[in-house]
């Protein structure tokens, strides 16, 4: 019913940055928490961070906090991360989601994604 696009992924060499958008589309965006998830080759899926509907809270990852910065933008129905000062630990396919329930942190609890975005970062 939803459908997320993620897009903005590439190489960046360490301490640089880039930033992902995650565009929306096939129901009212402003009603669905969003968050980002990461998965590194051969792990698994892990919590980036998360935003309520209006944006009135975010939450982050331990090893993301103060690099990163969720965003989103309810009248364009994207929602961005700013990735800060990255590192090669941050190398992985980067996912946005959508869920219902709240901001949330489970990806268990996140029914809809997108088909992910590669950051890759080089030392």
């Amino acid at each position: 019913q939803l459908q997320l696009v993620e897009s903005g992924g590439g190489l960046v060499q360490a301490g640089g940055s880039l930033r992902l958008a995650c565009a929306a589309s096939g129901r009212t965006f402003n009603s669905v928490s969003m968050a980002w998830f990461r998965q590194a080759s051969g792990k698994e899926r892990e919590f980036v961070a998360h935003i309520l509907w209006n944006s009135a809270s975010t939450n982050y990852a331990d090893s993301v906090k103060g690099r990163f910065t969720i965003s989103r933008d309810n009248a364009k129905n994207t929602v961005y991360l700013q990735m800060n000062s990255l590192k090669p630990a941050d190398t992985a396919v980067y996912y946005c989601a959508a869920s219902t329930v709240g901001a949330v942190t489970t990806k268990a609890l996140y029914d809809y994604w997108g088909q992910g975005t590669q950051v890759t970062v080089s030392s």
